[in-house]
């Protein structure tokens, strides 16, 4: 019997767990209530903001030392949101920082696959961050220079998932994507100023072509369901901006831009007042939200049940 693998990659707002990621025990309970009971499911989650959490603290001790920081208002969306959120950007862009991640991330994915079986299948679910990593990771031209830490781990996690510069049985296939509360949307842009100078290190659009050339070569299409909450700051819908990246995308990448809600009483709250800047108060719920949404839960429920009953064959005319 084939074996489900999902994957997690956490974004901001999960460092109470530290080095043992729970952050995503309530999805995957969640996610194993909605299938059938013969499906058979694994949990591989990922955990990466311990690399971090030093810097951050060491930042926030500094804001709080200032005389002025107890007038701030929204200061605990502040330091578990943006300050984590900015951070772990500008932390993560860093070639020493994101080299320590990629190695520990690496050896967790590993552990987790060892002994998959030709007919498993992977299920990537990414959250905040998560899905820049995750882009950054599998696609990102920066890791392609064989000198710089990192490269291996990059190369080897490329190959074992994508498939991409190795034998195509080598890799465990990938059946679906599951972006929550992502903002890989405004990281186009990189693209977009790559394309129109001498090129960016974080472009990631000659990967993700190969990634393309690979599931039409195995005659797969790739279903990709992007969920937002309407009062997540970080969240941006996907279905316009993929274009972007890579032309005909839409002929292999099934791309569906989800909306969820049920963040809890400040969300009522926050819907009077929905088109104002006061809607913040319910940021951080509405952000944190997806890892115990039941309609997230379902949605991914769905797709692994479309992805084993082989919904997502591509017909002979794309394949050609």
């Amino acid at each position: 019997m084939a074996t489900d693998y999902i994957l997690f990659i956490h974004g901001v707002n999960t460092r109470q767990d530290r080095e043992t990621p729970e952050y995503a025990d309530k999805l995957f309970d969640l996610i194993q209530s909605n299938v059938e009971s013969s499906v058979q499911l694994k949990k591989i989650p990922l955990y990466w903001g311990n690399v971090v959490i030093e810097q951050e603290k060491e930042l926030l001790g500094a804001l709080k030392a200032s005389k002025v920081w107890n007038e701030f208002w929204f200061r605990d969306f502040r330091q578990k949101q943006i300050l984590q959120f900015v951070g772990d950007g500008a932390l993560y862009l860093s070639r020493h920082v994101s080299s320590l991640a990629i190695e520990q991330m690496s050896k967790q994915a590993y552990q987790g696959l060892e002994g998959y079986q030709d007919q498993d299948r992977l299920h990537l679910v990414t959250h905040s961050w998560g899905t820049i990593i995750l882009f950054d990771v599998l696609f990102a031209s920066r890791w392609d220079d064989p000198t710089i830490p990192g490269h291996e781990s990059i190369q080897g996690i490329r190959k074992s998932i994508l498939g991409i510069e190795s034998e195509l049985d080598s890799a465990i296939p990938l059946a679906s994507v599951h972006t929550m509360g992502s903002p890989i949307a405004l990281f186009t842009l990189i693209h977009i100023v790559g394309k129109t100078r001498d090129g960016s290190t974080h472009d990631i659009s000659s990967k993700l072509k190969e990634l393309l050339a690979i599931l039409t070569q195995q005659g797969v299409a790739l279903p990709w369901q992007n969920f937002v909450h309407p009062g997540d700051p970080i969240a941006w819908p996907l279905e316009g901006v993929l274009p972007k990246l890579v032309d005909e995308y839409d002929k292999v990448i099934k791309l569906e831009d989800v909306l969820t809600y049920g963040s809890g009483l400040l969300e009522n709250v926050a819907k009077p007042v929905q088109s104002t800047f006061l809607a913040l108060i319910n940021g951080g719920s509405a952000h944190d939200s997806y890892w115990t949404s039941q309609k997230v839960a379902k949605k991914i429920a769905e797709t692994i049940h479309q992805t084993a009953k082989g919904s997502y064959i591509l017909g002979p005319s794309i394949m050609r």
